[in-house]
């Protein structure tokens, strides 16, 4: 994994972190749970024989249902508690994205087999963004053949598809044989990596540039550019809210590079580099 692709997500993460939600005047506003104190003052790593943990002073980092926090890569245990260390006087959980992520992955709440995570992503081609494009609007269409035909084209290439668009709201047709290329695509990955993909899916609801930018064909911010076009196509006409939509891109780009990150730092290559005594 490039040096490069490592300092630009770690900077929209925390990009993601410091965005301060800003109300706007005369406004109601809902009431939640106010988050919980840090109680801790340090973090740190410990590596063990079963992989690697965070600890938070001298307690163990547990998962919500309780398990022992354990990840194979020291990097992604070291990304984990950073961001706790990152916390200021409340830990704000909902912008602690990657270790969201390892929670859910070790715990698995919802039993979810290979099988079942591969599934999801295969019935999410027939929903991708980029491809549903529409003629009725001239300068719209071409703005979608422009930047996101391209994508389509690389994916295409890149996992001998043969992916086409629709024009309607008809969902475009996808062959056996094309399910079975990308299939196997992902059942080369391991359970905890399929989350971080499902994470990326989620987040661009497209199936197409969650490879591309996992993959490094296009930047993390690019591709939450792509998945918001028709979007910011319609601010043209009808306005910008600056406090709403910037949050939201600004969302966006750190979840999605929270699971860039996360599905990286899963690959075996990238565990640890082991030390050679002399």
């Amino acid at each position: 994994m490039s040096k490069q692709l490592i300092t630009n997500t770690i900077r929209l993460l925390r990009v993601g972190n410091g965005i301060k939600w800003q109300t706007p005047a005369l406004t109601l506003v809902r009431q939640y749970a106010a988050p919980p104190k840090r109680f801790y003052k340090t973090t740190n790593v410990l590596s063990t024989d079963s992989g690697y943990e965070v600890t938070l002073d001298h307690r163990k980092l547990k998962t919500p249902n309780g398990t022992l926090f354990t990840v194979k890569s020291e990097p992604l245990a070291i990304a984990v508690a950073t961001e706790f260390d990152a916390q200021k006087e409340h830990i704000e959980r909902s912008r602690m994205h990657i270790s969201a992520l390892c929670f859910t992955a070790i715990d698995n709440p919802n039993k979810l087999t290979k099988p079942d995570m591969v599934n999801y992503l295969l019935n999410f081609i027939a929903t991708d963004t980029v491809l549903f494009q529409y003629d009725n609007e001239k300068d719209l269409q071409e703005l979608q053949q422009n930047e996101w035909d391209p994508v389509i084209d690389w994916f295409n290439q890149r996992f001998e598809t043969n992916l086409k668009k629709t024009m309607d709201i008809t969902p475009p047709q996808v062959s056996d044989e094309d399910k079975m290329k990308i299939a196997k695509h992902f059942h080369s990955y391991n359970l905890e990596t399929l989350h971080g993909y499902i994470f990326a899916v989620d987040t661009l609801k497209s199936i197409v540039l969650a490879c591309a930018v996992i993959e490094q064909k296009i930047t993390v911010e690019r591709a939450v550019a792509l998945s918001r076009l028709e979007e910011e196509y319609q601010l043209k006409f009808w306005g910008r809210v600056e406090w709403a939509h910037d949050f939201s891109q600004q969302e966006l780009q750190a979840r999605l590079a929270a699971a860039v990150l996360f599905v990286h730092l899963n690959c075996s290559e990238n565990f640890i580099k082991q030390k050679s005594i002399i």
